[in-house]
């Protein structure tokens, strides 16, 4: 599990980078805008769709749960956390993936601009960023820009606690981003 942040890094982004932009090169989102939908159910719809196939490529790694219970007697709340953790934060990924393949007809601009934008949330809590900050930033500056830490909140269910702050968290990253993509594409619409 402390690998899936950096497999996700790379995974989710390719998952998302057509969904939007491929429908604006080729001009199919004005059939989209025709149909009897909303932007938002257009949205949720790629977004569940998507979603779904992250869980299934998570669920596809159950063999290896079931592997290391034979071989041994590990903790299976720790597991089991982990991977709904795993779930919520390729969420997150997504949502950020969709909102950049919103902004672009380019799907390879879409791919690397979700790379970086999740890159800055993965690493945004680590030692090595937040010492940057430490010369001239306030605690409270520091504090928040931790905050937003993909790893930071996925580290402490894959130690087996699901705390609700986590959740939160990752549904507020993915709302906020869903949201951002929904209002590029209605600009898009109008342009």
């Amino acid at each position: 599990f402390n690998f899936h942040p950096w497999l996700y890094l790379f995974l989710v982004p390719a998952i998302a980078m057509r969904s939007w932009s491929e429908e604006r090169k080729t001009g199919t989102i004005e059939l989209l805008m025709t149909l009897p939908i909303s932007i938002s159910q257009a949205m949720i719809a790629k977004y569940l769709a998507a979603w779904a196939v992250l869980g299934l490529s998570l669920l596809l790694t159950f063999p290896l749960w079931l592997t290391v219970n034979y071989l041994g007697d590990p903790d299976n709340g720790i597991i089991l956390a982990a991977y709904i953790g795993s779930w919520f934060m390729a969420g997150g990924f997504l949502a950020i993936g969709l909102c950049m393949s919103a902004l672009t007809k380019n799907q390879v601009i879409a791919f690397i601009l979700a790379v970086v934008v999740c890159f800055v949330f993965v690493v945004s809590g680590t030692n090595i960023v937040l010492d940057a900050f430490k010369s001239w930033a306030p605690a409270t500056v520091i504090d928040v820009i931790a905050s937003f830490s993909f790893l930071s909140h996925f580290e402490t269910m894959a130690k087996g606690v699901i705390a609700l702050a986590d959740i939160v968290y990752f549904l507020l990253v993915t709302l906020i981003w869903l949201y951002a993509g929904m209002l590029l594409i209605e600009q898009k619409k109008a342009d």
